[in-house]
């Protein structure tokens, strides 16, 4: 088998059975700073997380691209890339770092290839190769990185199960955010509907108003209306209301929560609206409809397990 070196994109990654292996992993504050090109057979990872600098990326053909990256933005290299890192007179960029590559399989988290097999926003970041890919990031990437480096920090760049967990979950949101850009970039529509799903998905449990999601996925009202109703065949009302009596079924069905204290769960103010809402979507009143399904507890679970 041909020896791994530290690139993301060798077709052994997706055929055979690997974990990460990590070479550097540190926060730094750059300030008036120009690195000279280097290159290293790691992926590398330069995450900005305040302030503003300059990646210069050279490619095999000796060419230069300069990308400017902001505050929650990032920049990702594969190995062997020249690159230099630049901070310009009377500014500062903060950053964290992570440089990988990969070893034989090890511990209980999937390998990359298991997971390229499950989620294929990996696998096609996986096929297509690329020098350096920049990608603005809510925020999520940032978190799992922290966690990670937390992590290696405390046991080490072999760093066991959490370390190769933290790492799968950081390619996916990396792969799921690359696949986000070129839906942007191709279908802008689908990309402003995603966002307004999971808009509600997080805010259902107080009123919102149309205007509040317009204004979180950085659309016109109108606009939105007539994207929304096109890709989904719902109104945003209607999505939002089927959403809530979801909610409201499985906390009628999983949790001992009174059923007059559900409604305020959902965001619905008004228990009588709630009700007629409820019926309207069950075809039966909350009462009804948790007296109608079996419901098991943990003492029920734990009884069947001695059973068995």
């Amino acid at each position: 088998m041909p020896e791994l070196n530290g690139s993301l994109f060798q077709p052994q990654l997706l055929e055979g059975e690997y974990s990460p292996h990590f070479f550097a992993y540190y926060y730094k504050q750059w300030n008036h700073y120009t690195m000279p090109y280097h290159q290293h057979n790691s992926t590398e990872i330069m995450y900005v997380i305040s302030g503003s600098c300059a990646v210069d990326v050279r490619s095999g053909s000796g060419s230069e691209e300069r990308f400017i990256l902001k505050r929650s933005e990032l920049i990702m290299l594969d190995a062997n890339v020249p690159h230099r890192l630049i901070v310009e007179e009377d500014n500062a960029c903060r950053m964290l770092n992570v440089e990988f590559g990969f070893a034989d399989y090890a511990g209980v988290a999937p390998s990359l290839s298991r997971l390229a097999k499950e989620e294929e926003s990996l696998a096609e970041l996986l096929r297509n190769p690329f020098t350096s890919l920049v990608l603005a990031d809510p925020e999520e990437v940032l978190h799992v990185l922290k966690a990670l480096v937390l992590e290696l920090d405390q046991h080490g760049k072999d760093g066991g199960s959490m370390v190769r967990l933290l790492f799968a979950e950081l390619l996916l949101r990396i792969s799921r955010l690359h696949r986000e850009r070129l839906l942007a970039s191709q279908q802008p529509s689908q990309l402003y509907v995603r966002r307004a799903i999971e808009f509600l998905h997080q805010n259902y449990d107080h009123s919102i108003q149309v205007k509040e999601i317009a204004a979180a996925v950085n659309v016109h009202t109108g606009y939105l209306h007539r994207i929304f109703k096109k890709q989904t065949g719902r109104t945003l009302t209607d999505y939002l209301n089927m959403l809530r009596m979801e909610k409201a079924k499985m906390l009628l069905a999983q949790s001992e929560i009174p059923v007059a204290d559900i409604a305020d769960y959902v965001g619905i103010s008004s228990r009588q609206y709630f009700h007629l809402l409820f019926k309207k979507y069950a075809s039966m009143t909350p009462v009804e409809y948790r007296n109608s399904i079996e419901r098991y507890s943990w003492s029920d679970i734990t009884r069947f397990s001695d059973e068995r």
